[in-house]
Parts: C-alpha cells; sequence; structure tokens
C-alpha cells in the first residue's frame, strides 16, 4: 500500500508495493467437486468482488496475506510444498464456499463442513493421484491406513456419498472430459472402458441423469469442432 505524506503543497509518495494472489484452478475444481459431490460440467460465474467487512470475507482476506507474507523475499511457504498446498486447498475452500457464484445455493442447503477428517482428504487425494487405476474400497482404506468401516463412515458424514460414489463421481468427470475434447479418437464405449464403467448402458443412464445429455451426443458435438 502507499504511504501518503503531505509537505506544503506536495504530496510525497512512500514506497509501494503490490503484490498478486493466484489459486490453480485445478485445485478449485478439485474442491468443488469434494464439496458438491457433482462433476463441474459448466462455469461457476464467480463475482469478482468479495466483500472483506463480513466475517467470512475477513478471514478469507486474513488467509491471503498470511500467505503472500510466507512467500515474500524467500518466506517459509517456498520451501515447504506440502505447506504450500495445504493453505492453497484452505483457500480454495473458503473462496468456494463463501464466494458467490452459481453453485452458491447448492452449498447452502448441502450444509457441507469446512474441514473434513485428515483420512478422508488422504483418500481424496489418492482418487485423484490413481484415478485410472482398477482401485477398490479396501485398497484405498489400507493405504490411507484405517478401516473400510472408518473410511465410509467419514465419507458419508463429511462428504454425503460413499466412498465408491465419490470415486464415480470424478471418473464421470474424467470421462466427459474425454467425450468433450475433439482430438481424442476414441469411442465412446473406449471411454466408458477406460473410467471403469464395465456396463455401458449403465454407464450411459448415470452420464444424461449427471449433464442432461447422453455421452454419444456429447461426442458427437466434439466432433464438430474438429
Amino acid at each position: 500500500m502507499a504511504n501518503n505524506h503531505e509537505a506544503g503543497d506536495r504530496v510525497v509518495l512512500g514506497p509501494h508495493r503490490s503484490d498478486a494472489l493466484f489459486l490453480d484452478w485445478q485445485v478449485v475444481r478439485r474442491m468443488l467437486v469434494s464439496l458438491v459431490e457433482a462433476p463441474l460440467s459448466e462455469s461457476l460465474d464467480f463475482e469478482p468482488i468479495l466483500d472483506l467487512a463480513t466475517q467470512s470475507g475477513q478471514l478469507i482476506g486474513n488467509l491471503v496475506q498470511t500467505i503472500v507474507q510466507g512467500m515474500r523475499d524467500g518466506g517459509p511457504l517456498l520451501s515447504s510444498p506440502l505447506a504450500m498446498a495445504t493453505m492453497s486447498e484452505t483457500l480454495a475452500h473458503l473462496v468456494i464456499r463463501f464466494g458467490h457464484h452459481r453453485l452458491s445455493g447448492h452449498l447452502e442447503k448441502k450444509k457441507v463442513s469446512l474441514v473434513a477428517p485428515w483420512h478422508v482428504r488422504r483418500a481424496i487425494d489418492y482418487m485423484h493421484a490413481n484415478i485410472a487405476e482398477p482401485l477398490t474400497m479396501t485398497m484405498i482404506a489400507d493405504d490411507v491406513g484405517v478401516s473400510l468401516r472408518a473410511l465410509q463412515t467419514g465419507f458419508k458424514a463429511f462428504r454425503g456419498t460413499s466412498p465408491a460414489g465419490y470415486l464415480r463421481t470424478i471418473r464421470l468427470q474424467a470421462a466427459r472430459e474425454q467425450l468433450r475434447d475433439p482430438t481424442n479418437q476414441r469411442s465412446v464405449r473406449e471411454i466408458c472402458m477406460i473410467w471403469g464403467f464395465a456396463h455401458a448402458g449403465r454407464f450411459s443412464i448415470i452420464y444424461r441423469s449427471t449433464f442432461g445429455e447422453s455421452p454419444r451426443d456429447t461426442r458427437l458435438r466434439a466432433e464438430r469442432l474438429r
């Protein structure tokens, strides 16, 4: 911020420093999908202004200042990628939860808890990192280090779905991204199989109920862009 010092009819400007902090869209999207339990198929239409006079606005503003200060002049966050990633996810969570966008009303109805237990967050990270692998819920629970029952209970309480339901959601989004890619030459059936949907007819039903169109419709629209 600029410091102004009046000296007679002169205005002397003190040192000015401006910082810009950017959130990775992949972090925002991953956090949004985990909150609403539905693939993101449209723009969020974020309002560009956040009221810093509100309690939530002050919370976000303080976190932004903390991150900026932690990165400035070789700050500690630059030498701790894990801490930086955690704070970035927290910021994305707060912006999505308290900012104004197309899904704000949906989040209000869900009354989403701000902080999920560590084992739920770790399981989500593991799923995203191994989304194309033939995962089972037992494998995920073993990697996280909790019982299958604890994993299921945690997802139900903090994500409103089962671990299998969450995995299906992010795979469904991945399939849609491939179907919308005009450079992807794979058939609908091939894409369906890649993302673990063994039954094409069932995949089509789930896909239509989620996105409002069939997988083939999505593919045909992408082909017109070639």
